[in-house]
């Protein structure tokens, strides 16, 4: 194990060289912290700020978000992706009004029940708020823990993972941490253990001589941090072709529909998606499938999945695809000016934007 200087040095770093200038940073807001940390899950810092913005212009309050429809937030995610994230996020909105009137909990032991807010999650925003003695654990800072502990354990396997959040909490900010630099000591620790994961301790060729802990960092010392973290399991990646119909009206409009749930872009509005060519042939009447128009395939890269799109498009007067959406079930044509508040799969977004 590190010695107790571990944290103190944190903080004294974070103080002078973590950031400050983040648009969700310099705040005890617990709904700013909450949005930021679900926004930055497997999302980089650069995209997210645009969406911070823009959630915030829109839904200032956590009461602001809890009364914004779900079409209202998938809008306002588009583009963002792990859409699962938006959906618990409204969903936890609306149980922070209706259970805890609007204020969120104070510890993590009660924000981790709440839907989306995994425990690391929970302590980030219970640390960085509140001030709870509780430890953090996102991929940057299991970084700088196997590092400068020297785990060696595969975090492939859970019992090594309770083990690395086991040495994460003694390696917090002690009392007499607390009382010698007050009220900020956990907000500064924490901010600092992401900071310090996310600047010099990075993934390749991390900048040790830099670090405020290198004195204490097992790895540092036998000169092999990049083995670090020890992770054997891989995640294994899967295909999918789909075909989608874009049905354009003279007037631009396109029909769109709402993806069920579970399944791929859930809940977002999306053009009609068949697992074939054959099948979207057979939805459609002799005339209509002869009007088809095949795009270049589009290939787009979820977490664990490869989509190779397949856009097929009918444009036409209002004679021609009015005849369309019987043959599609539910749905509703979406005008341009709609577009850009509608909740739509990326790549939707890119054909409608001609890329």
């Amino acid at each position: 194990m590190a010695d107790r200087s571990f944290a103190s040095a944190i903080v004294r770093w974070q103080v002078q060289h973590g950031r400050h200038s983040l648009p969700w940073q310099n705040t005890r807001d617990p709904y700013r912290v909450w949005l930021s940390e679900i926004m930055l899950q497997q999302t980089q810092v650069a995209t997210v700020v645009g969406y911070f913005d823009r959630f915030l212009a829109r839904c200032p309050t956590v009461a602001d978000l809890a009364a914004a429809s779900s079409d209202e937030v998938m809008g306002l995610w588009s583009g963002l992706g792990y859409y699962s994230r938006a959906r618990n996020l409204h969903r936890c909105a609306q149980l922070v009004v209706a259970l805890h009137g609007g204020s969120f909990p104070r510890d993590a032991a009660t924000l981790v029940t709440l839907p989306g807010i995994g425990r690391s999650t929970a302590a980030a925003i219970a640390s960085l708020c509140f001030g709870e003695r509780v430890a953090i654990m996102d991929a940057n800072v299991k970084r700088v823990l196997t590092r400068v502990l020297g785990f060696d354990a595969d975090l492939a396997s859970a019992a090594s993972e309770r083990t690395l959040w086991n040495h994460a909490t003694e390696l917090l900010p002690t009392s007499a941490d607390m009382v010698a630099v007050g009220p900020d000591a956990m907000p500064r620790y924490t901010q600092g253990m992401m900071d310090l994961g996310a600047s010099l301790c990075s993934p390749k060729k991390p900048s040790c001589l830099l670090c405020p802990v290198q004195h204490l960092c097992a790895a540092a010392k036998a000169g092999d941090a990049e083995r670090y973290p020890v992770r054997t399991r891989k995640l294994k990646r899967s295909s999918q072709s789909l075909w989608l119909l874009c049905v354009r009206r003279a007037d631009g409009a396109v029909w769109l529909s709402k993806r069920p749930s579970p399944g791929v872009w859930a809940g977002l509005q999306c053009f009609p998606l068949f697992d074939s060519e054959e099948a979207l042939r057979a939805a459609l009447s002799p005339s209509l499938a002869q009007a088809l128009r095949c795009m270049p395939v589009l290939p787009h890269v979820l977490t664990h999945k490869d989509l190779f799109l397949h856009p097929v498009c009918i444009d036409g007067d209002s004679t021609t695809t009015d005849a369309i959406p019987a043959a599609l079930g539910e749905g509703a044509w979406f005008a341009p000016a709609q577009w850009a508040v509608a909740g739509l799969p990326a790549p939707v977004r890119k054909l409608l934007a001609g890329e």
